[in-house]
C-alpha cells in the first residue's frame, strides 16, 4: 500500500516541476473541458480541429520574430486561428463546397505551413516541442498565463452561457429574442482559440485539442443531462492529466501524448460501458 502511495504521489511531493505541471493541467482543464462540451453540442468539433491546427503558422512566425515571448505567441496563434475560420466560412458561402470540406482543407494547409516554417528554420527539436508540448517544462510566466486565460474564459462563459445553449437547442428562439448570435459565436470561438494557444506550451498544438474534446465526448456517452456532462468532462480531464503525468514520470514517456492516451482509454471504457448497457 505504501509503495502504491509513493508511486502515485511522490513525484509531486519531491519535484517542483511536477507540481507546476499538475497545476498547469488543472488550469487548462477547468476552461477547456466546458468549451469542448459546447463545441460538441453545437456540432463544431471540426471547427475545433481547424482552430487547433490553424494556430501553428501564427505561433511559428511569432516565435521566429520574437522568440518564446508569450504575448506575441498568443497574438500570432489567435490571429492565425481566426483567419482559418474566417477564410473557411467565406469559401463555404461563396462556392459549392460544404463548410466541413473548406475547414479540413484550410487547417491542413495551415498545419503544413507551420511545420514547414519551423523545420526549415529551427530543426526537429523546436518542431517537436511546439507540436507535442512539454508540460514538465512549464515555467512560472507560462503557468500564470494559463491561469489567467482559464479565469477569463470561465467568467465570460458564465455571462454568455445561456445564449450559447439556446442556440444549440432552439436557434429560432434566439432569433425571436433578437439576440446578436453572431457576436456570441465570435466571442465563443475567440475563447476556444485563446485556450488552444494557452495549452500549446503544455500539450503542443496537436495535443491541445485532445484535452478539450476527448473528455467532453466521453462525458457525453455517460450522461444526457448537460450539467452532468460539464462536470464529468472536467473530472475526466483532471483524472487523465494526473494519471498521464504519473505515467510519463515513471516510464519516461512524453507527457502530452500520455495524457491524451489516458483520456482515450477512458473514452474506450465509456464506449464499452455504453454498449454493455445496450
Amino acid at each position: 500500500m505504501n509503495n502504491i502511495f509513493l508511486w502515485c504521489f511522490s513525484p509531486f511531493v519531491e519535484y517542483l516541476f511536477m507540481r507546476r505541471a499538475l497545476v498547469a493541467c488543472m488550469a487548462i482543464v477547468l476552461s477547456s473541458a466546458p468549451l469542448g462540451v459546447i463545441l460538441i453540442q453545437r456540432r463544431l468539433s471540426l471547427m475545433g480541429e481547424a482552430l487547433s491546427h490553424g494556430t501553428l503558422p501564427g505561433i511559428a512566425i511569432a516565435y521566429l520574430v520574437v522568440g518564446m515571448w508569450l504575448p506575441a505567441l498568443t497574438l500570432g496563434g489567435a490571429l492565425a486561428g481566426l483567419c482559418v475560420v474566417m477564410f473557411s466560412h467565406f469559401i463555404a458561402k461563396r462556392t459549392i463546397l460544404e463548410e466541413d470540406a473548406s475547414f479540413s482543407s484550410f487547417y491542413m494547409i495551415a498545419l503544413a505551413l507551420g511545420v514547414l516554417i519551423l523545420s526549415l528554420k529551427e530543426g526537429s527539436i523546436r518542431l517537436v516541442h511546439l507540436l507535442f508540448g512539454s508540460v514538465l517544462a512549464v515555467d512560472a510566466p507560462s503557468l500564470l498565463f494559463m491561469a489567467l486565460v482559464s479565469t477569463v474564459t470561465i467568467l465570460i462563459l458564465m455571462v454568455i452561457y445561456r445564449p450559447l445553449i439556446y442556440e444549440c437547442f432552439d436557434p429560432q428562439f434566439m432569433q425571436s429574442l433578437r439576440l446578436p448570435s453572431g457576436v456570441y459565436n465570435f466571442i465563443f470561438l475567440s475563447l476556444v482559440v485563446a485556450n488552444l494557444v494557452a495549452a500549446y506550451q503544455a500539450l503542443g498544438t496537436l495535443m491541445a485539442l485532445g484535452i478539450m474534446m476527448v473528455p467532453a465526448v466521453t462525458a457525453r456517452l455517460l450522461s444526457k443531462r448537460l450539467t452532468h456532462i460539464f462536470l464529468a468532462s472536467i473530472i475526466l480531464a483532471l483524472l487523465a492529466s494526473y494519471v498521464g503525468l504519473v505515467f510519463s514520470y515513471h516510464f519516461n514517456w512524453p507527457s502530452g501524448p500520455t495524457i491524451i492516451l489516458v483520456a482515450g482509454c477512458f473514452y474506450i471504457l465509456a464506449i464499452l460501458y455504453t454498449l454493455g448497457r445496450g
